[in-house]
């Protein structure tokens, strides 16, 4: 016989662990670093598991762990953004307060590696255009998944994603000419691009 502790973590290590590899690419994307990516997963899947009994059975396990990590993330970095920048020698300085910058530049995202100048790009997108983008191209998730993960209309994934690879497009406009690519001067979503 299972014990009720034994078959919590069971059911937890079916449904969640899982989507480790996925989550561990999207704090990457968040964060902008290694060491704040693990942190990121780690209290991701601990809250992940101590409201396991709230998730329903059944539903979008990777939606749920999204939410999670965006939530988690959004609140670290609103507490940060409240501390002051001050801090005594011998504290220590909380792992997302080294958020990311334009000038950090993640290499290594779920085993690829990207030029310096995309990840930089992507880096630097507001949290919003940020999400959506890493979710759809990079992870692959429909729209109906990123909408529940970010708990937004499917209508507002959809603008925000043309809104963040217009971004893209614009900043890497240079950056693409100099590696031989023909760049036009308006930029067409890759979904309406097939469409026609």
């Amino acid at each position: 016989m299972i014990a009720p502790g034994e078959k919590k973590q069971e059911m937890f290590n079916k449904e969640m662990l899982p989507f480790m590899d996925l989550m561990y690419g999207y704090a990457m994307y968040l964060t902008g670093n290694r060491d704040d990516s693990n942190d990121l997963l780690q209290e991701t899947y601990l809250k992940a598991f101590r409201f396991f009994d709230k998730f329903e059975q059944g539903t979008n396990a990777k939606a749920w762990l999204y939410r999670i990590m965006r939530n988690t993330f959004i609140n670290e970095y609103r507490r940060v953004k409240r501390t002051p920048d001050l801090v005594e020698y011998d504290e220590q300085i909380s792992a997302y307060q080294m958020m990311p910058r334009a000038t950090e530049r993640p290499d290594e995202i779920e085993g690829e590696i990207f030029e310096d100048e995309i990840a930089v790009a992507i880096a630097s997108l507001p949290e919003k255009f940020k999400s959506v983008i890493v979710l759809r191209d990079v992870q692959d998730l429909p729209y109906e998944e990123i909408a529940e993960a970010l708990e937004i209309p499917i209508g507002t994934v959809r603008s925000r994603l043309h809104r963040a690879r217009a971004i893209l497009f614009d900043r890497l406009k240079k950056y693409a000419r100099e590696r031989g690519y023909k760049v036009g001067e308006r930029f067409v979503p890759v979904d309406l691009a097939l469409a026609s």
